[in-house]
């Protein structure tokens, strides 16, 4: 994996299961947290590079 994560799309579950929350949580708490959703219809993904992203500022 590159430096930063890959463009490879999430689903909520997918982040919910890597950060160790419920997928309720990431479904209320993305914006908070600064996450951009990339939108498929009316479904909502997450980029891998923001959550490593995310991860870093908040957490590294």
């Amino acid at each position: 994996m590159p430096p930063g994560g890959s463009n490879r799309l999430l689903t909520p579950e997918e982040v919910a299961e890597w950060l160790k929350v419920s997928e309720i949580t990431v479904r209320n708490k993305y914006r908070a947290w600064g996450l951009k959703p990339q939108k498929v219809g009316r479904l909502l993904r997450f980029r891998e590079r923001d959550i490593v992203a995310y991860l870093d500022e908040n957490y590294g």
